[in-house]
């Protein structure tokens, strides 16, 4: 299978996993704003911002390490228990190790929703840890099932804790923590992962190895933490919790998009690793990365101008203020796109303390802008500063892999691009029926001749699919 239709087989069979829990947790919203005050929508996520926070470093990131060396024991019975027993003692030890650690600090200093944070942490690191072993056995099929079991439990569970329970707050947050434990316990019956634990294979050099790889992606994920989400916890000081839930409908939408690209990105970092050294590496490089900047772009320009019809149908009214962030924050998730693919070539060269350091480097830019500008233009000041933030890093990144990859991008691709978010922004503030509409045929029509090439061959491979069958 060449490297092109490699990529789109695994992207596609993920997508149809992941797409299902990010689509539920879309349509989800009427219900969390219909049932959850402003206030309490705030907390929970404060607590998904804190356990996102917690569970890199309790984990050292292992998740990415297994992944990373069990693509190399592929077709390696011996060595792939030998990974595996040994990331089972790292993340074990540690949940052990942090479970006392927590338990003693939050004796100490008193925090709401204590043992439910610790029920949701462990679930997390749980469930990331074991994803990352499905796709490095190459078992994407089964870590798409999981998904779709998580988002199908995500449903039944906040329908009977958040609506007949009445639990709001706890009912959402363990409702998810339930939902993704169950998607966990398939994949650790399916893949008959008990097999793979063996104390005999325990090795100390190993687990240096794999902890050498993972340790610095820690300041790589508490840098995204800082840029993506530390903006809440300065919003919940600064404005309150209630401005913080309006914060976090408005990031509901990007953050689709981001979700959409996160799923492309496990292929393209599967693939972007394996075929790191072959010879016609640059042009498929350049090829995908082309193709994923108008592709996102696209949906990125695409997601402003549906937001005037989309956004009154799925959002409470006493949320109408989420409304005018939604442009400044799609534009962030565009460069987040763009620093996630430079990314997954970073963690392929297996060059994690430079994803580190560009990550330190974006998060202490979003700290400074966000702080300095809060008091003066409010939730604007997280808008412009995580997208500042990306933006830099997105740039440096491009640079600084110029010295290892030659990546050639198409001629005026960034201009039209500039041009065509100008239009749709300008558009999207008028408030007026016939502009929105006159928007959205414009941006449609934009994004079909700008991905004419991509939407064809997609086109051409399903009807010659078809006439084979």
């Amino acid at each position: 299978m060449n490297k092109k239709k490699e990529l789109a087989k695994n992207t596609i069979i993920i997508f149809l996993g992941k797409v299902c829990t990010q689509l539920i947790s879309f349509f989800l919203l009427p219900l969390y704003t219909g049932y959850l005050t402003t206030k309490q929508y705030g907390v929970v996520d404060l607590i998904q911002t804190y356990v996102r926070l917690l569970v890199p470093l309790l984990t050292i990131e292992l998740e990415m390490g297994v992944f990373r060396f069990l693509i190399d024991t592929r077709g390696k019975d011996k060595d792939t228990k030998e990974v595996m027993s040994n990331n089972f003692t790292i993340l074990f030890g540690s949940l052990f190790l942090f479970s006392i650690l927590y338990i003693i600090v939050t004796s100490i200093w008193h925090i709401d929703y204590r043992w439910l944070i610790l029920f949701d942490i462990f679930i997390c690191t749980i469930t990331g840890n074991l994803l990352q072993v499905a796709r490095g056995f190459g078992k994407t099929l089964d870590y798409s099932i999981a998904c779709i079991i998580t988002g199908a439990m995500t449903v039944l569970l906040n329908i009977l804790l958040i609506v007949f329970g009445g639990l709001r707050v706890t009912g959402m947050v363990l409702s998810m923590a339930i939902a993704n434990g169950l998607g966990a316990l398939y994949l650790f019956i399916k893949l008959k992962l008990y097999r793979y634990f063996n104390k005999k294979l325990i090795d100390k050099n190993l687990i240096k190895s794999m902890i050498k790889y993972s340790a610095p992606l820690v300041p790589n994920s508490l840098s995204w933490w800082v840029v993506s989400v530390s903006d809440r916890s300065i919003i919940s000081v600064v404005l309150g919790a209630a401005s913080n839930g309006i914060y976090a409908i408005s990031n509901k939408f990007p953050t689709l998009l981001s979700s959409v690209f996160a799923i492309f990105n496990m292929s393209w970092c599967e693939s972007a690793t394996l075929h790191i050294n072959s010879e016609d590496r640059d042009e498929f490089f350049s090829d995908v990365c082309n193709t994923v900047v108008k592709l996102f772009t696209s949906l990125g320009v695409g997601m402003i101008a549906c937001m005037p019809f989309v956004f009154p149908i799925l959002i409470n009214s006493s949320y109408n203020e989420a409304f005018i962030y939604i442009p400044i924050l799609a534009i962030g998730v565009v460069f987040n796109v763009g620093v996630s693919l430079y990314s997954s070539i970073y963690i392929a060269k297996k060059m994690t303390k430079q994803v580190a350091s560009t990550s330190v480097m974006g998060a202490i830019i979003n700290i400074v802008v966000n702080v300095l500008l809060i008091k003066f233009i409010g939730l604007w000041a997280a808008c412009i500063s995580t997208m500042i933030s990306y933006f830099v890093m997105m740039i440096y990144r491009h640079f600084d892999l110029k010295k290892y990859i030659k990546i050639k991008y198409e001629k005026g691709i960034f201009i039209k691009t500039i041009l065509i978010f100008a239009f749709a922004i300008v558009l999207y503030y008028q408030k007026n029926m016939i502009l929105n509409i006159i928007n959205l045929v414009v941006v449609s029509l934009y994004a079909f001749f700008i991905n004419k090439k991509f939407l064809l061959g997609i086109l051409k491979g399903v009807f010659k699919k078809l006439k084979r069958n």
